[in-house]
């Protein structure tokens, strides 16, 4: 058990038998009153981002979060196949867990899985992956003056925003946190 006050902003723990990741956290402390504690949480098995209530004696639980280095197969139709790059066993995750994610994943790319006592929680992206545009507008001649954009398709389906310079068929790398061109591959 650690005190409320010492949760750091990204920390698991366990609050009446419920698991949390530390998004933010406030301390409040005035003259004659308790310290009041309040957490910007997400729940990692429903993603689910609220905030607790807390004061300054309250003990929450510590929780160990695993992070195994995996390895993307293939889409086996309503789950993602991973593979641990060390012990070749493989586990599927539903695509309901995985929505976001999936725009980013390609065969063969190296992932990090959080598990809590046994339990896929997650999975955790590299910054940003190298993706194949198979779409791509063409772009209008004269219509260069300011930082101009165009759209294009990426080969797990994410529409993203492109410089007018690049062409289908070119790999780009693309930020897994804001899904937003990053720069040519």
């Amino acid at each position: 058990m650690i005190n409320c006050t010492e949760i750091k902003p990204g920390q698991c723990f366990t609050w009446e038998n419920e698991l949390y990741q530390c998004i933010d956290i406030q301390l409040n402390k005035t003259a004659m009153a308790k310290m009041k504690v309040k957490v910007k949480v997400k729940q990692p098995r429903t993603g689910v981002v609220k905030e607790l209530s807390l004061i300054g004696s309250d003990q929450v639980g510590e929780a160990a979060i695993d992070r195994r280095p995996m390895q993307f197969l293939y889409d086996s139709g309503d789950t993602e196949v991973f593979m641990d790059s060390e012990s070749f066993e493989q586990i599927e995750i539903p695509k309901d867990r995985l929505e976001w994610e999936m725009n980013f994943l390609v065969p063969n790319l190296d992932v990090s899985i959080m598990l809590y006592e046994g339990e896929v929680l997650g999975v955790i992206l590299p910054d940003k992956v190298d993706l194949e545009l198979t779409e791509c507008e063409q772009a209008v001649k004269g219509n260069t003056a300011t930082s101009a954009l165009k759209n294009a398709v990426t080969e797990t389906g994410l529409q993203i925003k492109v410089p007018l310079f690049i062409e289908q068929g070119e790999k780009v790398t693309v930020s897994t946190a804001t899904g937003k061109y990053a720069g040519r591959a």
